[in-house]
């Protein structure tokens, strides 16, 4: 695939490994991510009722542990620094399998942490495992290249869809 020509305003969907490498260096204001959650199922999942849980057990979300996990994330957090403008940002949602992991990897490559924002999701999958709380949200890190970032964020346009009031992480 060529290099792609950027033009403003667009959103780009896709497979990271395959549009990533044709995007220009520092041409993004902002990378959207939503990773593979490494939920390491090994065994079907089922609801008390005894009927099954379609559960994300796809090749793209197995790992020959974290290490391997691990190196993925650094391989494709690289390929979001790289095409990040300098002020670029980055957004990354995750579930608790694997966020913390996440957000230590973006640290330790001098990522700027600016907030973590949470989903809560209105119709939660119970939790089918046993006697633990359900996993009703997801945590989104919101993270901008460089400490001193001016990304770009309508603080205003949000505090008035919240009645004035400034808009919480949750």
């Amino acid at each position: 695939m060529g290099k792609m020509d950027l033009p403003l305003d667009r959103v780009i969907q896709g497979d990271f490994l395959e549009v990533l490498p044709t995007v220009p260096p520092e041409s993004v204001d902002l990378v959207f991510a939503d990773p593979p959650y490494n939920l390491q199922l090994i065994q079907a999942l089922y609801r008390p009722n005894s009927t099954g849980v379609d559960g994300v057990d796809d090749g793209w979300d197995r790992f020959d542990g974290f290490a391997d996990c691990d190196r993925f994330t650094r391989h494709w957090l690289r390929a979001c620094r790289l095409v990040l403008k300098p002020e670029g940002g980055l957004w990354v949602i995750c579930t608790y399998h694997n966020i913390n992991r996440v957000g230590s990897i973006l640290q330790d490559m001098g990522f700027w942490l600016l907030n973590d924002v949470l989903w809560i999701k209105t119709n939660p999958m119970p939790n089918v495992r046993g006697p633990r709380f359900i996993n009703a949200h997801e945590t989104l890190l919101w993270a901008s290249k460089v400490r001193r970032s001016r990304d770009t964020f309508n603080y205003h346009a949000m505090k008035a869809l919240n009645d004035g009031k400034q808009t919480r992480s949750e």
